[in-house]
């Protein structure tokens, strides 16, 4: 990097569920109880976890196997399919809708966070999860609308509002799991004024485990910090975060266990952000960020690179990527709106393989290792009043996708919704239609295309998504129903695969065409919540070639997945949360294992009466003998079990 770029940048960086018996005996002891006549024998809300009708979509709310990560709670999550390679925390990619982790993206404020070289490192987050909200799912329109450089989906972020609180956790678990946390916040008056306060609050974790198989362990270690100003129609916040990573998995790439692969990578990520509202409930936000990964990824780490003749490979990988992004919603009248959403993004890379002990070019065999992105999208809204109480919402408008490295795409969106409010519920309909596009990773496009254990192809150009979905929500009651059933066809989507012959994973596009139907209910009572969830996917695809073997990624989906989380305060104190899941996967030729599965996460917290600031708690993930593979051919993790406390102030 020249001494002007490093200027430019530093210049940016400084302005810148146990079994399914007990669930069902936990579900039909509660419903047989009565409702208590009032409330104060139950713990308040503000002591204990709760359900969120529209956030939270899981039970548990802490990993079981180390420090919270922004993506924990997704592992559960109705909306997206967590493949995991350890636990979520080590490395977990996520996809929507049966799209692939390379067609999701992690958006925070109103920026994506891309990474130029995989999908895999899209979810390195070095952010406390105090310091954000509720993740979003966007799907549909509303990713077409916001997404960035993500065809199917996007996982979306707000930055919460700083509160004065502090909280201490230390515990482990079996298989020598061990970690602590540490977290304080503290706000103020800004000034003399009554309408302005500040905040500062600052984050420490770690945690080390020898794994639940066998070269399954990890290290992790992250610092993250922020500062905000927060005014009466304005919130600004100032971010920096550091992330050190190592962990290993045998098979974690290559579907071969005798390999015992590791990561060892560093994540730095610095972050402005400012929110406005304005008028009459017009709203725009602007973000600003520069993220750098390095990784240093070791094929058999039981090989010492020196040794001549070991057949040792390693990677190593720097990227740097800097992007700015902006979005709102303008009111013009009352029946009238404006949203939009742009984000710029650039980014480079530097990046060798060593082979033997012998340096030789990584992931600069393509066309080049840097690239600029630019999106801009449009999408009017209009409403019409029917009545009191019902009306139209229609949106129509287009975004516009554009690299200097390939072609340019514009793709419609449009969507009509009718809502309705009555005495004692909500209902949602809506019918839309969307386009969106993306480009592939480096690892995809700029390594070799001739050899190698990850072949390249260097031909491959810019994905597109078109999407068809209905959806019906009621809200009513204490309780949420919500539906939609969709089509999508993806033109040209970047999968890893096998065909005849091949020694080694490809590269290659395919055109699939995507059936699905979801339902997700969620229901709160006095000392109890559940939400389940069911899914269906069907997928038919085209390769373009006859000698097909198999897929790693776009065929990884389940066809059939059910979800039941419950969280139940049996008793002042007290509280358990129980998250599950079955699955029955697609059939895979790569997956040496079963292709159906059931996992639970349990958890128990206990509350002394003496010490209301103090959290004592056990949870145990995966206790079923399950030997399902999260990756075909990749082992997935053994069952953990992990007791602590926490305290709060």
């Amino acid at each position: 990097m020249s001494e002007v770029q490093l200027c430019i940048k530093l210049e940016m960086l400084i302005k810148a569920s146990l079994t399914s018996s007990i669930t069902l005996f936990i579900v039909t002891s509660v419903l047989a109880q009565k409702s208590p006549e009032n409330n104060d024998s139950l713990i308040s809300a503000d002591l204990l976890p709760s359900l969120t009708i529209v956030g939270q979509q899981t039970a548990n709310q802490r990993p079981v196997t180390t420090f919270e990560t922004p993506i924990s709670n997704l592992d559960f999550d109705p909306r997206v399919d967590m493949q995991s390679r350890n636990m979520a925390e080590a490395q977990g990619d996520l996809s929507i809708r049966g799209g692939t982790f390379e067609n999701t993206g992690i958006q925070v404020g109103s920026a994506t966070l891309i990474d130029p070289q995989t999908g895999h490192y899209s979810t390195e987050l070095p952010i406390a999860p105090e310091m954000l909200g509720e993740p979003k799912v966007l799907t549909g329109a509303d990713n077409a609308l916001r997404g960035f450089n993500s065809s199917v989906g996007t996982v979306s972020y707000s930055w919460s509002e700083i509160t004065k609180r502090g909280s201490l956790t230390i515990g482990g678990g079996d298989h020598n799991l061990n970690f602590q946390r540490i977290h304080n916040a503290i706000t103020g008056a800004y000034g003399d004024s009554e309408d302005w306060t500040w905040g500062a609050e600052i984050e420490s974790s770690r945690s080390e485990s020898d794994g639940t198989i066998p070269f399954g362990d990890h290290s992790f270690d992250r610092t993250s910090s922020r500062v905000q100003l927060l005014g009466p129609d304005s919130q600004t916040d100032f971010f920096a975060g550091y992330q050190d990573k190592f962990y290993g998995w045998p098979g974690m790439y290559t579907a071969n266990t005798e390999r015992k692969e590791t990561e060892d990578y560093q994540t730095q990520l610095y972050y402005f952000n400012h929110m406005q509202s304005y008028g009459e409930g017009s709203t725009w936000e602007a973000s600003l960020f520069h993220r750098i990964i390095t990784d240093h990824y070791i094929l058999k780490r039981d090989v010492p690179l020196w040794v001549m003749g070991s057949t040792q490979w390693a990677g190593y990988h720097e990227a740097e990527i800097s992007g700015v992004a902006f979005s709102g919603n303008h009111f013009v009248n009352e029946n009238l709106a404006i949203n939009y959403h742009t984000q710029f993004a650039s980014d480079q890379i530097d990046t060798y393989t060593e082979y033997n002990g012998t340096r030789y070019k990584g992931l600069d065999r393509g066309n080049f290792t840097s690239r600029e992105y630019f999106k801009f999208s449009l999408l009017p809204e209009y409403k019409i009043d029917t009545s009191e109480n019902e009306k139209f919402i229609i949106k129509a408008g287009a975004t516009f996708d554009d690299t200097n490295r390939n072609s340019s795409k514009v793709s419609p969106i449009f969507r009509v919704t009718r809502q309705k409010i009555n005495d004692d519920s909500y209902t949602e309909t809506y019918l839309g239609y969307s386009g969106s596009s993306q480009v592939v990773g480096y690892t995809a496009i700029g390594g070799n295309d001739s050899g190698g254990l990850f072949r390249s192809n260097h031909s491959l150009d810019r994905e597109t998504s078109k999407t068809i979905e209905f959806g019906h929500l009621i809200k009513k009651d204490g309780w949420k129903l919500d539906s939609n059933i969709f089509y999508r066809w993806d033109d040209d989507l970047t999968d890893w695969t096998y065909f005849s012959g091949d020694v080694n994973r490809t590269a290659n596009p395919v055109d699939t065409k995507t059936f699905g139907f979801e339902l997700v209910a969620s229901k709160k009572w006095e000392n109890f919540e559940a939400i389940a969830s069911y899914s269906y996917l069907k997928k038919k695809e085209d390769y373009k070639k006859t000698d097909f073997v198999g897929s790693f990624y776009a065929l990884n989906y389940p066809e059939n997945r059910l979800t039941l989380g419950v969280i139940w305060d049996p008793i002042d104190s007290v509280q358990i949360r129980v998250d599950n899941e079955w699955r029955k996967q697609r059939k895979n030729a790569i997956r040496t294992g079963p292709d159906s599965a059931f996992n639970s996460h349990l958890a128990a917290s206990y509350y002394p009466a003496k010490f209301n600031d103090l959290e004592l708690f056990l949870a145990y993930d995966k206790p079923w003998d399950e030997e399902f593979q999260d990756i075909p051919g990749t082992p997935g993790r053994g069952d953990q079990f992990s007791l602590g406390a926490t305290y709060s102030w």
